[in-house]
């Protein structure tokens, strides 16, 4: 496969610019920001293959911006020590530099563009209200003469092929996305060094000062030990001799995977692919390779791989109001509004339910995960969030709570599937209407007596329990030895000048 092989369905021309007076083009830029990875990136793949038709130099951009979207250390340490290592590839295996900025990407990428004279500038894909309003200033900031593409480089099947409405549910997208796998679902070509190179590629960038940055001022929600981030991680949870999902555990997944005592049945990708540090379509051309092994389990990751994430991009993208009430149908708006003030039996405050002070054994063990942990198991977040719904004053405040607790804790938070969860789970997206009932009127209903019917509930609150010790044990290990050496260097260090101030004289 050619270089030249990104599909043009797959770019979407958000800005057209005119074309250079003297008839040079300027160099291309592509704002990296979902798909943070070298390998199996569409977005960097039509930039490299502009620039190189324009026999034009390339660079890679990407803005910092503050805490976004509430991210703290846990999210941004993970994110930034895989742009190090990804910085450092690129710039020694492709000789493409790599700039990162801080501030406000409005300011920071049309500045950039005028000051290296870029005439194409290409982003990645995300449906978020946010990025989307940045992408439409900076298209306002940027010289008539240059021109924007974006690239749905996070989907199989782009979102705006897929489908051009809000759709209902899986229902209803999953056949307009299974019509267009044989012509989307296709390997990657290599992506090769560019033909020009930039001027200066001798970009420094001090990592290790901005990781210490980011983490002192997000210290509130710790990083996590159990994920290592990066590209090589990733493919390593997928393809890895001693633990990969698709070589080791696949087996599994379509038996256990809704089981939350059973974490290791799941494939653990999320993390990865919320950052874009893995593709989904290089998961999903694996996992169709090995289908013969395993034929249940590959049909049932790839439903949640391509229909549901792709589902839920396709709610972000056409439904401005993904994160509130506005965006629920009118039935369960209705519904919702009608049981709005049905007593509860007990009401939480936002600060009690973060700390997990309920009466429900359950329901605190699946925060507890979450804070803990960094992550919650599927099926723990859909009681998790329909109790919410149950414990507070009415659905807009379950909404935001919800929202608000799956960001801050989640790693693979800020994400369409973790609105699109909670919406499902209080607002009844992409469900339908069920049996009424106090508090949650026709939305669906999820309890206790239900969860033990599915799974060992005690041995979930146990498990959680046990993880927590471990880890509290770990954290008090780890800053009884940075103590203790502390100390020593200081003992160490007073030894030394001690026995300096009794040799010297003697000389």
């Amino acid at each position: 496969m050619s270089s030249a092989s990104v599909q043009p369905g797959r770019i979407r021309i958000l800005k057209k610019g005119s074309q250079p007076s003297n008839g040079n083009a300027g160099p291309v830029v592509y704002w990296m920001f979902r798909d943070q990875r070298l390998r199996d990136n569409w977005a960097l793949i039509h930039a490299v293959d502009q620039a190189n038709k324009a026999n034009v130099p390339i660079a890679v951009a990407f803005n910092l911006f503050d805490q976004f979207l509430g991210a703290k250390a846990r999210h941004l340490g993970f994110m930034l020590r895989g742009l190090k290592q990804l910085n450092h590839v690129m710039e020694e295996n492709y000789q493409i530099p790599f700039f990162l900025f801080l501030g406000e990407a409005e300011e920071t990428i049309p500045n950039f563009l005028r000051e290296c004279g870029a005439s194409l500038l290409v982003t990645d894909f995300s449906p978020l209200r946010k990025v989307r309003n940045c992408k439409e200033e900076i298209c306002r900031r940027v010289g008539e003469s240059v021109t924007v593409h974006e690239v749905d480089a996070h989907n199989v099947v782009p979102t705006w092929v897929a489908s051009e409405k809000l759709e209902y549910g899986a229902r209803t997208i999953r056949t307009k996305i299974n019509k267009k796998l044989s012509e989307y679902l296709i390997d990657f070509p290599i992506l090769k060094p560019p033909i020009r190179k930039w001027g200066l590629l001798n970009q420094v960038t001090d990592w290790d000062v901005i990781i210490a940055e980011v983490l002192r001022k997000g210290a509130e929600v710790p990083e996590i030990s159990w994920c290592e981030p990066g590209e090589q991680a990733a493919m390593e949870v997928l393809m890895g001799s001693k633990n990969g999902f698709l070589t080791k555990r696949l087996k599994n997944y379509s038996s256990d995977r809704n089981n939350p005592l059973k974490p290791g049945a799941l494939s653990g990708l999320s993390p990865y692919l919320h950052f874009g540090q893995i593709s989904a379509q290089r998961c999903a051309l694996e996992a169709r390779a090995v289908r013969k092994a395993s034929p249940e389990a590959v049909d049932s990751f790839l439903e949640e791989l391509i229909v549901r994430r792709e589902l839920a991009d396709n709610f972000c993208f056409y439904q401005p109001h993904y994160d509130s009430l506005q965006g629920a149908w009118d039935w369960a708006r209705k519904t919702l509004m009608d049981h709005a003030s049905d007593k509860r039996e007990f009401l939480y405050t936002r600060e009690q339910l973060e700390k997990a002070q309920t009466a429900d054994p359950l329901w605190n063990a699946s925060q507890l995960e979450m804070v803990h942990y960094g992550k919650m198991h599927g099926f723990m977040r859909m009681y998790w969030a329909k109790k919410i719904l149950e414990w507070t004053k009415g659905p807009e405040e379950a909404l935001e709570i919800s929202i608000y607790l799956n960001d801050k804790y989640s790693i693979d938070g800020r994400d369409p599937n973790g609105y699109v969860g909670c919406m499902w789970s209080i607002c009844g997206i992409h469900d339908q209407g069920w049996r009424e009932r106090p508090v949650f009127g026709k939305i669906r209903y999820m309890n206790y007596a239900g969860c033990k019917r599915k799974f060992d509930v005690d041995g979930y609150i146990n498990y959680v329990k046990k993880f927590i010790m471990r880890l509290v044990y770990v954290r008090r290990r780890w800053l009884w030895r940075l103590q203790f050496g502390l100390l020593f260097q200081m003992i160490r260090s007073r030894s030394t000048v001690t026995l300096r101030l009794v040799v010297i004289p003697c000389a």
